[in-house]
């Protein structure tokens, strides 16, 4: 398929860029793949070679980045087609924000009942800074006002549309949308954006323009763009209404409505520990335990907790982001679209389970149980996240 004559989704995988031979690979047509927990958990900013690899086809090809452009249209008075030049004239922002792909720890919720879609670890998702102009500076520019609810036309959403192929869309391309409200208010910082870590988008991130709508689920960042349009009712595509919807224990392929949910936005509080596997074997002694916790709608993190005794009592863990600067959510100093990497010190004497849970700005706290929150999609699966430790000399019930 051939779009614009610049930017294309290919038919097949011939083409595909190259990526760092340490991912773990979860599926390889199409790719997607996470990094292994140490590497993921290393840096506060995610290197690019480390951010998760998510997608639903082949990765799209530029063949003309000059007769590229972005067609704004739907719902209002003046459509217009912008090229990558005139999005780079509009202010420029960086913004620091975590992308988390809903299906975060699948593998773990699958453990418990089987669920469907890739099988992911605890590393699907990534914190970087994007540079970009803001959307709402975008549909200011067509003529759309600052906090605008409903277009003069009715539009009460915004619609953004890849050049991917799908096979969920019977071959055509990905859309999401957002609420206009959500679209046109400058300070929720969704960017129309070309930049990530400072350099020029890679393929596998959406070169050469992508949507970055922080505080929300991956599937609503919607790369490779192609169009955006100003709609009255949400977007109908597949990944909008029968898929990322969050459905109860109760819920199975036999009795599913997908109409019966909206579909998910912001995500809830997580997080997990990335310096030791599901099980380990160690010698007796102190051991740092590090990872992550972050949570949607730009809510902070007041704490990260961690317990050995199966959540009898709970101990702090140091929270932090950028070097030399100490975190507290909601300050100005703190980046409130990202995620805080947490570290502590464990006295381990013998066997042991090592849990963490955090808590939110909103006193929202994750679940105990994976019991609690299964749903047959495996989506934001955010119980407590626990390791198991086996001391060296009794090695042999680890084996």
């Amino acid at each position: 398929m051939q779009l614009q004559g610049a930017l294309r989704g290919p038919s097949d995988y011939s083409q595909e860029p190259a990526r760092h031979p340490s991912l773990r690979i979860n599926a390889k047509e199409p790719f997607n793949a996470e990094a292994t927990r140490r590497d993921l958990a290393a840096s506060y900013i995610t290197p690019v070679d480390f951010f998760l690899k998510r997608n639903h086809g082949p990765i799209p090809i530029v063949d003309n980045i000059n007769s590229y452009y972005v067609t704004i249209s739907g719902m209002i008075d003046r459509p217009r087609k912008l090229s990558l030049d005139d999005i780079k004239k509009l202010p420029k922002y960086n913004v620091t924000a975590t992308l988390q792909c809903a299906g975060n720890r699948r593998t773990e919720m699958s453990k418990t009942r089987k669920v469907r879609g890739v099988g992911w670890d605890v590393c699907a998702l990534g914190n970087a800074t994007w540079g970009g102009a803001k959307l709402s500076d975008v549909l200011h520019l067509i003529g759309l006002p600052y906090h605008t609810e409903i277009s003069p036309s009715g539009g009460k959403h915004v619609e953004f549309t890849s050049v991917d192929q799908c096979p969920e869309e019977k071959g055509g391309p990905y859309k999401a949308s957002i609420p206009l409200g959500h679209a046109t208010n400058p300070a929720a910082d969704v960017l129309v954006a070309y930049e990530m870590n400072g350099e020029v988008l890679k393929r596998d991130h959406g070169y050469p323009l992508r949507v970055v709508v922080p505080g929300v689920i991956g599937a609503r960042s919607v790369k490779w763009l192609d169009r955006i349009d100003i709609i009255e009712e949400e977007c109908q595509g597949f990944f909008m209404q029968k898929d990322y919807k969050m459905f109860p224990p109760s819920v199975d392929w036999d009795n599913i409505e997908w109409s019966t949910r909206k579909p998910q936005m912001d995500y809830p509080v997580q997080s997990a520990i990335c310096s030791l596997e599901d099980t380990n074997a160690i010698v007796p002694g102190e051991v740092n335990v590090t990872g992550y916790a972050l949570s949607g709608g730009g809510r902070g993190i007041e704490r990260v907790e961690l317990s050995t005794n199966g959540g009898k009592s709970w101990f702090g863990a140091i929270r932090y982001q950028k070097e030399g600067v100490p975190y507290i959510a909601g300050d100005i100093t703190s980046d409130k679209w990202a995620w805080v990497l947490f570290k502590a010190v464990v006295d381990v004497k013998g066997d042991t389970e090592i849990v963490v849970k955090a808590v939110d700005s909103s006193a929202n706290v994750q679940p105990e149980s994976v019991e609690s929150i299964w749903n047959l999609r495996g989506i934001l699966n955010t119980c407590w996240h626990r390791v198991r430790l086996s001391t060296i000399h009794n090695l042999r019930s680890f084996l």
